[in-house]
């Protein structure tokens, strides 16, 4: 599987400003060096606790949120060098759905102008050549094309969240970021979106990062997956490997966490003490030791470096110490 999105050593930092001049006092971390790789038409999920700086992390990718280091290749182009004809060039091919549907959505214009809106910007054939393919792209994800002419507060959350699915699909795009498009809706729509999102990948060959801290979905939709803890990613896995047999122990006290109907499968539930740390000045060392029920003195001082069990990514010392031992 060739690789289409590779990210190394990924940042960024907000400044903080305070006083009369707005002096820059403090930065918050919300992406502190992440690397990780997505392969032509597979989908790699991103999970964490809410403020892990998964949101933050897939919006820089596409540069909605400038980088403050780090390197960002697309198709072997490098994101964070591309410019003006050259970065729009490049934007329709990388799209992102996002979390609210209704918020993300345009309430004064119509669902046409909202899909074609894409098209216009990059001079994507006539007026009617355009409307052609606005009904086309709405019907891919189920919707009537006799609703083009109606406003999005006349639709229910799936069919906003299916709109918004359009408006990303209608560029005919190679990847897309996907930030948590199922949370804000009814558990009964979540399914047929899910559903509709395997769909068009399967059919149009797409390449997926799908943001989410429901644990179930992300399992059933991602051939790998990437733990994410106050702006690091901490282990990284394909699905079968950190579901079967995670490694972290803030990975194991996540999927401990997961509702099951199987009594068979049921595990004991690993509550996690404390608070997550702030991202403006993160514990040192491992940034999980405050809370972590297997810190050792060694998590206090040095961050723990990446070790690799054929493909399974895991920073922790414990793990480390449990593979020497």
């Amino acid at each position: 599987m060739s690789t289409l999105l590779s990210v190394t050593n990924l940042k960024k930092h907000f400044p903080v400003r305070r006083g009369l001049f707005s002096r820059v006092v403090a930065h918050v971390r919300a992406v502190d060096d992440i690397s990780f790789h997505i392969g032509e038409g597979e989908t790699l999920g991103l999970v964490g606790e809410s403020g892990c700086g998964k949101t933050t992390a897939g919006r820089t990718l596409l540069r909605l949120i400038e980088p403050t280091a780090g390197e960002i290749q697309f198709n072997g182009t490098d994101v964070r060098a591309s410019r003006g004809r050259q970065l729009r060039e490049l934007r329709q091919h990388m799209q992102i759905v996002f979390q609210d549907p209704f918020g993300s959505l345009n309430p004064r214009m119509t669902i046409k102008g909202i899909v074609e809106e894409g098209l216009i910007v990059h001079r994507r054939g006539n007026k009617q050549e355009r409307l052609e393919l606005v009904e086309k792209t709405l019907e891919q994800v189920g919707l009537d094309p006799g609703y083009i002419n109606r406003y999005p507060h006349e639709f229910s959350g799936g069919q906003r969240q299916r709109i918004c699915v359009a408006r990303a699909l209608a560029l005919n795009p190679r990847f897309m970021v996907l930030d948590e498009p199922i949370s804000a809706l009814d558990v009964s729509i979540q399914s047929q979106i899910i559903n509709l999102l395997v769909e068009l990948r399967e059919t149009y060959k797409l390449t997926y990062l799908f943001i989410s801290h429901d644990l179930s979905v992300v399992e059933y939709i991602s051939d790998r997956v990437a733990v994410m803890y106050v702006g690091e990613i901490v282990e990284t896995a394909t699905s079968e490997q950190l579901y079967g047999n995670p490694l972290h122990p803030y990975t194991r006290a996540l999927l401990s966490s997961v509702p099951t109907m199987d009594p068979k499968s049921r595990q004991k539930r690993i509550i996690l003490e404390g608070d997550v740390p702030s991202p403006i000045n993160p514990p040192a060392g491992c940034r999980f030791h405050p809370r972590c029920p297997q810190v050792m003195d060694v998590c206090k001082r040095e961050c723990p470096r990446q070790l690799d069990f054929d493909g399974h990514l895991v920073r922790c010392h414990w793990v480390e110490q449990q593979q020497e031992s």
